[in-house]
Parts: structure tokens; sequence; C-alpha cells
């Protein structure tokens, strides 16, 4: 499926090549580097609070609903409870990421993205993935290093590759690590990134964290994070019940 068509790049391309200046060639590690925040303070603290902030999430929350979880998706559709894939990490890094498993055992899981209304998605899949439970394992992730809470979110390699020929200096956001959120998440871009300016938007919001970044935005960001996750696990439960009636 093409992700872009050549009136979009068209009407794109003034503003694709300032972005390219704007955040130099990737490729120049000097140059690139300068964008990522120097602040050594500011780096120890983001490990910190990522360590400390995983940790007692894997205590005090994964600890209970993991089990719960796993048993929904047992019960559900065949298949591990947790869905394992390649993703791009800092610097291209790829790293195991771990998440709920929300699709049938299919072979397409690692180059088709999910669509609305996609019949791979399971009952319970499809509210995991509407109340972001389905990312929680992904603070084992964070806890060893591979991610951050606050980030750009990580790609699967097939849509990385894809991106880099469709943005200018894509490979930009992997100068930080990959985040279970970020600015571009509490901006409301979810779901698949089909077209040239879904790709675009979660680019530029990603570029911008990455060029403001600071302990306060951190906080900024969970702090919406949290809100939103609260309202849509209220609220899909309540769907949910409903259904069952």
């Amino acid at each position: 499926m093409p992700i872009h068509t050549s009136s979009q790049m068209s009407r794109n391309s003034n503003l694709a090549t300032s972005l390219r200046k704007e955040v130099f060639l990737e490729k120049d590690p000097v140059l690139a580097d300068g964008f990522v925040p120097a602040r050594e303070t500011y780096l120890f603290f983001k490990r910190a609070f990522d360590i400390l902030f995983s940790f007692l999430f894997i205590i005090l929350v994964l600890s209970w609903v993991l089990p719960i979880i796993s048993l929904l998706i047992i019960f559900d559709s065949k298949g591990p409870v947790f869905f394992i894939q390649r993703r791009v990490g800092k610097n291209g890094r790829l790293f195991q990421c771990l998440k709920f498993r929300t699709m049938i055992v299919n072979d397409e899981a690692d180059e088709r993205q999910a669509k609305e209304n996609d019949q791979r998605i399971t009952r319970v899949g499809k509210f995991l993935r509407k109340t972001n439970i389905d990312e929680f394992p992904q603070f084992l992730n964070v806890l060893i290093g591979d991610m951050s809470i606050i980030g750009p979110r990580p790609h699967m390699v097939s849509d990385c590759t894809r991106f880099s020929f469709v943005i200018p200096g894509y490979k930009f956001r992997a100068l930080m690590r990959p985040g279970i959120t970020g600015l571009a998440q509490v901006r409301g871009h979810h779901g698949p990134t089909l077209t040239y300016d879904s790709i675009f938007n979660r680019y530029h919001l990603d570029a911008q964290y990455i060029r403001n970044a600071s302990f306060l935005l951190d906080l900024q960001i969970t702090a919406l994070t949290f809100l939103q996750s609260v309202r849509n696990i209220v609220f899909h439960s309540y769907l949910g019940i409903r259904s069952w009636r």
C-alpha cells in the first residue's frame, strides 16, 4: 500500500526541503549530535526517572495486571501472551520490543500496520489497543535501557525503512531512546501512519521534542499521558461492560 502520492509529495516539497536544512544531514554525527541535549544533568535525571518509574510501575501495577491480561488473551485466542517484535532504537540499534499480543498469530505482523477494523485484531486486543494497556510490558524495556518513558515511539524495521525514504533526515529522531509515549502521542497522533501528512506530522513533533527535551517537558508529557490513559480505560471499560449485557 503506498504511503504517499506524488501530489502530496509535491505539495509538501518546500516543507520537506526546509526540514532537511533544519536537521542538517543525519549522516554527519557531529552536526546531528548537536541537537541532542548536551546537558549531562538532564540526561542523568532522565535515566534515573526511567529506572525508578518503570521499577515502581512493574511492582505496583504490572505485577497484578499481567496475570489478568494473560488469562484474557489465552481464553480469547490461540498464541503467546506477549508479542515480541524487533524495533529500531537509539542510533538505529535494534531491540526486542515487548507488547501484549493483540492480534491472531499471522505472518504479516512484522510488515503490515494494523488499521481500523483490522480482522487480525482479537476482541481482547481491541480493548488493549484502545486503552494502550498493550504497551505496559514495555516498562521492562525501559528498565533494561532499550527505551525511555518519554521519547519518539519506536518503529518496526519495515516502517522505519519506508519512512526514511519519505522524510529527509528521518533518522534524526533516533538520536534519543524511543519512548512508551511522547509529544506526538499526547498531541493526538495514534494508530497507523499511511499518508505523507501522518508521517510528517509525527516526525515534526518527534524532532521538536528532541530539540527541546527537558525534565519539565518530560513531566508534562507523563502527566498528560496518565490523564489520557485513565480516561481511555474508564471510557472503553464502560463500553465493554455495556456490550456484554
